[in-house]
């Protein structure tokens, strides 16, 4: 048992504290206990997630896409130890403040525009290297000031890998990008081209199936789109 201060932030999955691990300090991540489970079964769901997180990290950093260090797991404790960022902010929370500091439209996104080409090349670096996260939303990139609180320079991060898999397949890919345009269009619905920055950025690269996956993603947004007209 490593200690744990207090609770920063309650989600639907689980419960972050800031803690330590071996003397630095680090996030700890608690995931619940989910009663109308069998607890077998939410036990083997729970540790799927928790290995997942663990894995798609160590294969992040192996492409050299920025995603927390994992310190420390504690499968029986249902615990992940991770690298804490401490100035960071969300990229839902600076896109925000970016729309409510910059009268100037044109400047506002130009802005954008620059942290969405960021996140379409990560994105599109990830899945060249099959990495598929499962839960693109800009609740889960994190904007990290290279110095102090100045967001001027800054590096991009990516979190919460619970539901991330390893797939080569062109749907998988697809259907990660329409994840992402769906959570853009609900968050961020006054900056509409924010998808389309990402996606050219996307397409220069993600590599040899370019073609495939875009078209899937195409697929996937119009039965999407089928599905709501039914209702």
């Amino acid at each position: 048992m490593f200690p744990m201060e207090g609770l920063l932030k309650q989600g639907a999955e689980g419960r972050l504290y800031l803690g330590e691990y071996k003397g630095e300090k680090c996030l700890i991540k608690e995931r619940f206990v989910k009663k109308y489970r069998h607890p077998d079964l939410d036990m083997q769901i729970t540790r799927q997630r928790m290995k997942a997180e663990s894995k798609a990290a160590s294969r992040c950093q192996a492409a050299g896409i920025l995603a927390p260090r994992i310190l420390h797991m504690d499968l029986s404790e249902r615990k992940i130890y991770m690298e804490f960022y401490e100035k960071a902010v969300t990229a839902k929370e600076y896109i925000e403040r970016a729309v409510k500091e910059q009268n100037e439209e044109n400047e506002q996104r130009e802005i954008l525009k620059a942290l969405c080409e960021r996140v379409g090349h990560i994105i599109g670096c990830m899945h060249a290297h099959n990495i598929i996260h499962g839960d693109l939303t800009t609740s889960n990139i994190l904007i990290n000031p290279k110095v102090n609180d100045n967001f001027i320079d800054y590096e991009v991060i990516f979190i919460d890998f619970g539901l991330s898999h390893y797939n080569q397949g062109a749907e998988d890919k697809g259907v990660d990008l329409y994840v992402l345009e769906r959570a853009l269009l609900s968050t961020h619905s006054e900056q509409p081209y924010l998808f389309e920055y990402i996606l050219q950025a996307y397409r220069k690269q993600c590599g040899k199936d370019e073609v495939s996956v875009v078209a899937k993603f195409e697929e996937v947004r119009a039965r999407g789109r089928k599905r709501t007209m039914i209702g």
